[in-house]
Protein backbone atom coordinates (compact mmCIF):
# COMPACT_ATOMS: atom_id res chain seq x y z
CA UNK A 1 0.00 0.00 0.00
CA UNK A 2 1.41 3.19 -0.86
CA UNK A 3 1.29 6.58 1.08
CA UNK A 4 -1.52 8.16 -1.10
CA UNK A 5 -4.15 9.32 1.50
CA UNK A 6 -7.60 9.04 -0.09
CA UNK A 7 -10.35 11.37 0.26
CA UNK A 8 -13.11 9.34 1.69
CA UNK A 9 -15.86 12.23 2.03
CA UNK A 10 -15.50 11.71 5.98
CA UNK A 11 -16.67 14.93 8.06
CA UNK A 12 -12.44 16.36 9.16
CA UNK A 13 -12.18 15.55 13.34
CA UNK A 14 -11.56 19.12 13.95
CA UNK A 15 -15.01 19.94 12.47
CA UNK A 16 -16.25 17.11 13.59
CA UNK A 17 -15.38 17.81 17.46
CA UNK A 18 -15.78 21.50 17.23
CA UNK A 19 -19.12 23.79 18.63
CA UNK A 20 -21.35 25.95 16.28
CA UNK A 21 -19.98 29.04 18.07
CA UNK A 22 -16.63 27.92 17.57
CA UNK A 23 -16.57 27.45 13.66
CA UNK A 24 -18.99 30.84 13.91
CA UNK A 25 -16.38 32.69 15.37
CA UNK A 26 -13.60 30.99 12.58
CA UNK A 27 -15.68 33.21 10.50
CA UNK A 28 -15.36 36.82 11.91
CA UNK A 29 -12.96 39.07 10.52
CA UNK A 30 -9.70 39.38 11.74
CA UNK A 31 -7.91 42.32 13.10
CA UNK A 32 -4.26 42.65 11.62
CA UNK A 33 -1.49 44.99 11.91
CA UNK A 34 -0.94 45.76 7.70
CA UNK A 35 2.11 47.69 6.52
CA UNK A 36 0.28 51.80 4.95
CA UNK A 37 2.64 50.61 2.34
CA UNK A 38 0.06 47.85 1.01
CA UNK A 39 -3.10 49.67 1.39
CA UNK A 40 -4.74 51.88 -1.36
CA UNK A 41 -7.40 54.28 -1.64
CA UNK A 42 -10.92 53.37 -2.29
CA UNK A 43 -11.27 54.37 -6.36
CA UNK A 44 -12.98 57.12 -6.69
CA UNK A 45 -13.88 58.27 -3.19
CA UNK A 46 -15.94 60.95 -2.88
CA UNK A 47 -15.08 62.23 0.85
CA UNK A 48 -12.13 64.75 1.02
CA UNK A 49 -9.06 64.32 3.47
CA UNK A 50 -8.49 67.93 4.62
CA UNK A 51 -5.42 68.74 6.75
CA UNK A 52 -7.03 70.75 9.50
CA UNK A 53 -7.88 71.24 12.77
CA UNK A 54 -9.26 68.00 13.42
CA UNK A 55 -6.70 66.03 11.58
CA UNK A 56 -3.90 67.65 13.87
CA UNK A 57 -5.93 66.68 17.03
CA UNK A 58 -6.03 62.89 15.27
CA UNK A 59 -2.40 62.50 14.82
CA UNK A 60 -1.90 63.58 18.11
CA UNK A 61 -4.25 61.29 19.28
CA UNK A 62 -2.98 58.75 17.52
CA UNK A 63 0.69 59.71 18.49
CA UNK A 64 -0.32 58.76 22.26
CA UNK A 65 -2.77 55.93 22.40
CA UNK A 66 -2.28 54.34 18.48
CA UNK A 67 -5.54 53.94 15.91
CA UNK A 68 -8.26 52.58 18.66
CA UNK A 69 -11.02 51.55 16.10
CA UNK A 70 -9.19 49.71 12.81
CA UNK A 71 -10.10 50.45 9.89
CA UNK A 72 -11.60 48.51 7.58
CA UNK A 73 -10.15 46.81 4.27
CA UNK A 74 -10.73 44.15 1.28
CA UNK A 75 -8.08 42.10 -0.29
CA UNK A 76 -7.57 43.21 -3.87
CA UNK A 77 -6.70 40.02 -6.52
CA UNK A 78 -3.13 41.93 -6.52
CA UNK A 79 -2.24 40.96 -2.98
CA UNK A 80 -2.81 44.19 -2.29
CA UNK A 81 -5.58 45.55 0.35
CA UNK A 82 -8.51 48.59 -0.38
CA UNK A 83 -9.49 50.65 2.26
CA UNK A 84 -13.29 51.04 2.45
CA UNK A 85 -13.62 52.97 5.92
CA UNK A 86 -10.57 54.59 7.50
CA UNK A 87 -9.09 57.48 5.14
CA UNK A 88 -8.47 59.70 7.88
CA UNK A 89 -6.95 57.35 10.39
CA UNK A 90 -4.44 56.09 7.69
CA UNK A 91 -3.57 59.48 6.44
CA UNK A 92 -3.03 60.44 10.24
CA UNK A 93 -0.84 57.57 10.58
CA UNK A 94 0.95 58.61 7.91
CA UNK A 95 1.68 62.16 9.07
CA UNK A 96 2.31 60.59 12.67
CA UNK A 97 5.31 58.24 11.16
CA UNK A 98 3.49 54.83 11.75
CA UNK A 99 4.37 52.67 9.01
CA UNK A 100 1.47 50.20 9.73
CA UNK A 101 -2.05 50.55 11.26
CA UNK A 102 -4.46 48.25 12.52
CA UNK A 103 -7.14 47.11 10.01
CA UNK A 104 -9.86 44.70 9.52
CA UNK A 105 -9.99 42.33 6.21
CA UNK A 106 -13.49 41.46 4.98
CA UNK A 107 -14.12 39.97 1.98
CA UNK A 108 -16.88 41.97 0.07
CA UNK A 109 -18.01 43.03 -3.40
CA UNK A 110 -16.80 46.16 -5.26
CA UNK A 111 -20.93 47.20 -4.45
CA UNK A 112 -20.73 45.99 -0.94
CA UNK A 113 -17.91 48.02 -0.13
CA UNK A 114 -19.28 51.01 -1.97
CA UNK A 115 -22.36 50.44 0.78
CA UNK A 116 -20.40 50.52 3.47
CA UNK A 117 -18.22 52.76 2.70
CA UNK A 118 -20.75 55.53 2.22
CA UNK A 119 -22.48 54.61 5.60
CA UNK A 120 -19.45 54.66 6.88
CA UNK A 121 -18.65 58.31 6.22
CA UNK A 122 -22.56 60.02 6.28
CA UNK A 123 -23.16 60.99 9.79
CA UNK A 124 -20.00 63.46 9.69
CA UNK A 125 -20.70 66.61 10.44
CA UNK A 126 -18.54 68.68 8.01
CA UNK A 127 -19.58 67.61 4.30
CA UNK A 128 -19.66 69.26 0.94
CA UNK A 129 -22.53 69.37 -0.73
CA UNK A 130 -20.59 68.00 -3.51
CA UNK A 131 -19.18 64.88 -1.40
CA UNK A 132 -22.73 64.27 -0.36
CA UNK A 133 -23.76 64.02 -4.45
CA UNK A 134 -21.11 62.24 -5.42
CA UNK A 135 -21.45 59.38 -2.27
CA UNK A 136 -25.11 59.14 -2.59
CA UNK A 137 -24.84 58.63 -6.59
CA UNK A 138 -22.18 55.66 -5.72
CA UNK A 139 -24.72 54.42 -2.84
CA UNK A 140 -27.60 54.40 -5.15
CA UNK A 141 -26.06 52.98 -8.14
CA UNK A 142 -24.48 50.22 -5.85
CA UNK A 143 -28.15 49.05 -3.83
CA UNK A 144 -29.62 49.10 -7.97
CA UNK A 145 -27.16 46.51 -9.22
CA UNK A 146 -26.84 44.64 -5.95
CA UNK A 147 -30.94 44.83 -6.02
CA UNK A 148 -30.40 42.98 -9.61
CA UNK A 149 -32.44 45.72 -11.46
CA UNK A 150 -31.89 48.27 -14.27
CA UNK A 151 -29.86 51.57 -13.30
CA UNK A 152 -31.92 53.48 -15.25
CA UNK A 153 -35.16 52.33 -13.36
CA UNK A 154 -35.93 55.21 -10.45
CA UNK A 155 -39.75 53.14 -9.58
CA UNK A 156 -38.70 49.33 -9.91
CA UNK A 157 -39.69 48.59 -5.61
CA UNK A 158 -36.52 46.87 -3.62
CA UNK A 159 -37.96 43.59 -3.51
CA UNK A 160 -36.25 42.79 -0.01
CA UNK A 161 -37.65 46.70 1.55
CA UNK A 162 -41.01 45.79 1.53
CA UNK A 163 -42.14 47.85 -1.80
CA UNK A 164 -39.17 50.78 -1.40
CA UNK A 165 -37.71 52.23 -4.13
CA UNK A 166 -33.62 52.59 -3.81
CA UNK A 167 -33.63 56.17 -3.12
CA UNK A 168 -36.52 55.54 -0.66
CA UNK A 169 -33.97 53.05 1.38
CA UNK A 170 -31.09 55.43 0.67
CA UNK A 171 -32.82 58.17 2.42
CA UNK A 172 -34.13 56.70 5.19
CA UNK A 173 -30.39 55.27 6.20
CA UNK A 174 -28.92 58.77 5.50
CA UNK A 175 -31.02 61.05 7.40
CA UNK A 176 -31.87 63.59 4.51
CA UNK A 177 -35.63 63.42 3.09
CA UNK A 178 -36.41 61.76 -0.79
CA UNK A 179 -36.43 64.92 -2.12
CA UNK A 180 -33.14 65.95 -0.91
CA UNK A 181 -31.35 62.78 -1.95
CA UNK A 182 -32.76 63.63 -5.61
CA UNK A 183 -31.57 67.54 -4.78
CA UNK A 184 -28.08 66.49 -3.40
CA UNK A 185 -27.62 63.71 -6.92
CA UNK A 186 -28.73 66.53 -9.51
CA UNK A 187 -25.72 68.13 -8.50
CA UNK A 188 -23.80 65.50 -10.04
CA UNK A 189 -24.64 66.86 -13.83
CA UNK A 190 -23.00 70.81 -12.35
CA UNK A 191 -19.83 71.68 -14.15
CA UNK A 192 -16.63 71.91 -11.54
CA UNK A 193 -16.55 75.65 -10.77
CA UNK A 194 -20.15 75.81 -10.29
CA UNK A 195 -20.54 72.54 -7.76
CA UNK A 196 -17.68 74.41 -6.22
CA UNK A 197 -19.64 77.79 -5.60
CA UNK A 198 -22.14 75.48 -4.03
CA UNK A 199 -19.61 73.78 -1.67
CA UNK A 200 -18.56 77.56 -0.89
CA UNK A 201 -21.85 78.75 -0.66
CA UNK A 202 -22.04 81.58 -3.41
CA UNK A 203 -24.43 79.48 -4.94
CA UNK A 204 -27.51 77.61 -2.93
CA UNK A 205 -29.12 74.34 -3.27
CA UNK A 206 -32.41 75.37 -4.83
CA UNK A 207 -30.97 77.38 -7.72
CA UNK A 208 -28.00 75.04 -8.31
CA UNK A 209 -30.58 72.25 -8.66
CA UNK A 210 -32.27 74.20 -11.88
CA UNK A 211 -29.04 74.74 -12.76
CA UNK A 212 -28.12 71.12 -13.06
CA UNK A 213 -30.64 70.59 -15.96
CA UNK A 214 -28.88 72.48 -17.67
CA UNK A 215 -26.54 71.43 -20.56
CA UNK A 216 -22.41 71.56 -19.88
CA UNK A 217 -22.81 74.63 -22.75
CA UNK A 218 -24.51 76.79 -21.56
CA UNK A 219 -23.68 75.86 -17.73
CA UNK A 220 -19.99 77.23 -19.45
CA UNK A 221 -21.77 80.54 -20.55
CA UNK A 222 -23.64 80.68 -17.70
CA UNK A 223 -20.23 80.99 -15.71
CA UNK A 224 -18.82 83.38 -18.23
CA UNK A 225 -21.27 85.42 -17.19
CA UNK A 226 -21.13 85.25 -13.07
CA UNK A 227 -17.00 85.83 -13.58
CA UNK A 228 -17.98 89.20 -15.89
CA UNK A 229 -20.88 90.48 -13.06
CA UNK A 230 -19.64 88.93 -10.05
CA UNK A 231 -22.93 88.12 -9.21
CA UNK A 232 -24.52 83.85 -8.98
CA UNK A 233 -28.38 83.56 -9.75
CA UNK A 234 -31.04 83.13 -7.61
CA UNK A 235 -33.32 80.67 -7.44
CA UNK A 236 -35.73 82.53 -10.14
CA UNK A 237 -33.22 83.69 -12.16
CA UNK A 238 -32.53 80.06 -12.40
CA UNK A 239 -35.92 78.42 -13.13
CA UNK A 240 -36.17 81.58 -15.79
CA UNK A 241 -32.65 80.00 -17.30
CA UNK A 242 -34.12 76.23 -17.14
CA UNK A 243 -37.29 77.32 -18.35
CA UNK A 244 -35.53 78.96 -21.72
CA UNK A 245 -33.23 76.05 -21.98
CA UNK A 246 -36.21 73.24 -21.74
CA UNK A 247 -37.64 75.94 -24.87
CA UNK A 248 -34.29 75.69 -26.78
CA UNK A 249 -34.24 79.54 -26.24
CA UNK A 250 -31.43 79.91 -23.79
CA UNK A 251 -28.11 81.75 -25.16
CA UNK A 252 -25.51 84.52 -24.16
CA UNK A 253 -27.61 87.18 -24.54
CA UNK A 254 -30.80 85.64 -22.60
CA UNK A 255 -28.59 84.72 -19.89
CA UNK A 256 -26.90 87.92 -19.68
CA UNK A 257 -30.65 90.04 -19.28
CA UNK A 258 -31.83 87.36 -16.62
CA UNK A 259 -28.52 87.77 -14.47
CA UNK A 260 -28.45 91.90 -14.91
CA UNK A 261 -31.90 91.70 -13.65
CA UNK A 262 -31.49 94.07 -10.35
CA UNK A 263 -31.95 92.55 -7.30
CA UNK A 264 -33.37 94.35 -4.01
CA UNK A 265 -30.14 94.45 -2.12
CA UNK A 266 -27.57 95.43 -4.97
CA UNK A 267 -26.52 98.70 -5.83
CA UNK A 268 -26.60 100.04 -9.47
CA UNK A 269 -24.06 99.14 -11.71
CA UNK A 270 -23.42 99.34 -15.46
CA UNK A 271 -23.58 96.19 -17.49
CA UNK A 272 -22.45 95.75 -21.17
CA UNK A 273 -23.71 92.77 -23.28
CA UNK A 274 -20.43 90.40 -23.46
CA UNK A 275 -21.78 89.95 -27.84
CA UNK A 276 -21.73 94.05 -27.62
CA UNK A 277 -17.40 93.62 -27.03
CA UNK A 278 -16.93 91.01 -29.13
CA UNK A 279 -15.10 92.68 -32.42
CA UNK A 280 -13.26 95.07 -30.24
CA UNK A 281 -11.52 92.59 -27.85
CA UNK A 282 -9.22 89.53 -28.80
CA UNK A 283 -10.77 86.53 -28.90
CA UNK A 284 -8.15 84.88 -26.89
CA UNK A 285 -8.83 87.20 -23.87
CA UNK A 286 -10.23 86.25 -20.64
CA UNK A 287 -12.84 88.23 -18.71
CA UNK A 288 -10.62 89.75 -16.29
CA UNK A 289 -7.86 90.77 -19.71
CA UNK A 290 -11.33 91.85 -21.38
CA UNK A 291 -12.22 94.07 -18.41
CA UNK A 292 -8.85 95.33 -17.80
CA UNK A 293 -9.26 96.24 -21.84
CA UNK A 294 -12.01 98.14 -21.16
CA UNK A 295 -10.52 100.15 -18.32
CA UNK A 296 -7.86 101.53 -20.05
CA UNK A 297 -10.02 102.55 -23.28
CA UNK A 298 -12.29 104.20 -20.96
CA UNK A 299 -8.85 105.91 -19.22
CA UNK A 300 -7.55 106.94 -22.89
CA UNK A 301 -10.60 108.15 -24.23
CA UNK A 302 -11.44 109.96 -20.83
CA UNK A 303 -7.39 112.03 -21.61
CA UNK A 304 -8.45 112.47 -25.09
CA UNK A 305 -11.62 114.20 -24.07
CA UNK A 306 -10.16 116.52 -21.26
CA UNK A 307 -7.26 117.25 -24.28
CA UNK A 308 -10.16 118.01 -26.44
CA UNK A 309 -11.56 120.66 -23.47
CA UNK A 310 -8.58 121.95 -22.69
CA UNK A 311 -7.85 122.78 -26.85
CA UNK A 312 -11.52 124.63 -26.82
CA UNK A 313 -10.51 127.08 -23.28
CA UNK A 314 -7.23 128.12 -25.10
CA UNK A 315 -8.91 129.33 -28.52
Amino acid sequence: MNGTVRDLGLTPLDDLFSTEAQRQEAKLPRIHDLPLSEIDDFPDHPYQIRKDEDMDALVESIRERGVITPITVRPKEDGRYEIISGHRRRKACEIAGLETIKAEIREMTRDEAIILMVDSNVQRSNILPSEKAKAYKMKLDAMRRTAGRPPKNNSVPVGQNFGQTSREVLAEESGDSNTQVQRYIRLNNLVPEILEMVDTGRIAMRPAVELSYLPLEEQKMLLTTIESEEATPSYSQSQKMRNLSREGKLDMDGIFQIMTVQKGNQKERVSIQYERLKPFVPSSYTIRDTENFIMKAVEHYHKYLQRQRQRDIER
